[in-house]
């Protein structure tokens, strides 16, 4: 086992500095020039998950005619190739070029949460570039952004994940770090990521709403957070300014979670995260089986 773990991490650094690393390193025509390439493989060639787009998008907007879902499937696959050109380039991307392509446009709307001690949950969703948004916006606020993510297997992939995520400065902690009281030890001001549309299969506390018309399992995480921390909520809402360049607006969901009742922040950051992919739905995640979960009696 110890000598089959030695080939994988062999094969995937050379992978690595043989082939992604170069790519990453491609001037940004070259690499939208791959995008388009990669548009024309996986939705005219392959047809990557067209059927699982298809159904969302219906299922999301049942009012919307067969030409005007076909318009935003064409458009929603030439900015998932974006994304993907793009995340390629942040294994080499410089944080001043990234705080360039990630703006915030009102950081100072929370200046006076920090100066009160207190932290943040930060509600986001894969809409526009998700990972430019959690990795890019560590400069402008004067919290010490934060992630929490699963340990991997692999740990030299983890270890290449913790350098390109951490190049802005933001910090990552392990759940088993969590659960060991990384929080107790660690009183610093924190803005914590959660990505509030991740689809809960396994999780056992989920919240059911309705969300772009569809019966919804929520992660029930960020109001965890919000409420055992006390903790003011905001929500991500980002923009594409044009190809490559991105901008992050703050809106204050509550300043007071442990005066809502339950459920209440969860509706808060699922409506919200809904009223941005309305509003132009090309942007979010559709090839994302986001509602495997069915409710179960009882629940």
């Amino acid at each position: 086992m110890i000598t089959l773990g030695f080939e994988i991490n062999r094969t995937m650094r050379f992978f690595y500095y043989l082939i992604i690393y170069p790519l990453s390193r491609l001037p940004w025509a070259m690499a939208y020039a791959l995008s388009t390439f990669l548009y024309y493989t996986l939705y005219k060639i392959l047809r990557y998950r067209v059927g699982i787009v298809n159904k969302n998008l219906r299922n999301s907007f049942p009012e919307k005619s067969n030409a005007e879902i076909r318009d935003i499937r064409r458009k929603f696959y030439r900015h998932f190739c974006d994304v993907m050109v793009e995340s390629l380039k942040m294994q080499s991307i410089t944080k001043e070029e990234l705080a360039e392509r990630q703006k915030v446009t009102n950081p100072e709307i929370v200046d006076h949460i920090f100066e009160q001690g207190r932290g943040l949950i930060v509600a986001s969703g894969h809409y526009n570039n998700w990972e430019y948004v959690a990795t890019g916006i560590n400069p402008w606020f004067k919290h010490q952004t934060l992630g929490i993510y699963h340990q991997f297997k692999n740990k030299w992939l983890e270890k290449k994940m913790l350098e390109t995520r951490g190049v802005t400065g933001m910090v990552l902690v392990s759940r088993k770090a969590v659960r060991e009281g990384f929080f107790e030890k660690n009183k610093a001001p924190y803005a914590i990521f959660f990505g509030v549309d991740q689809s809960p299969t396994i999780a056992k506390k989920v919240y059911w709403t309705t969300f772009l018309n569809q019966e919804t399992a929520v992660a029930f995480g960020a109001e965890k957070y919000a409420k055992e921390r006390d903790y003011p909520v905001i929500f991500a809402d980002t923009k594409k300014v044009k190809r490559g360049h991105y901008e992050m607006t703050i809106r204050i969901l509550t300043e007071n979670p442990k005066d809502l009742p339950h459920g209440a922040i969860t509706e808060m950051h699922t409506k919200a995260l809904e009223e941005q992919i309305k509003r132009d739905p090309v942007y979010w995640l559709w090839s994302h089986k986001r509602w495997k979960r069915k409710r179960k009696a009882g629940e």
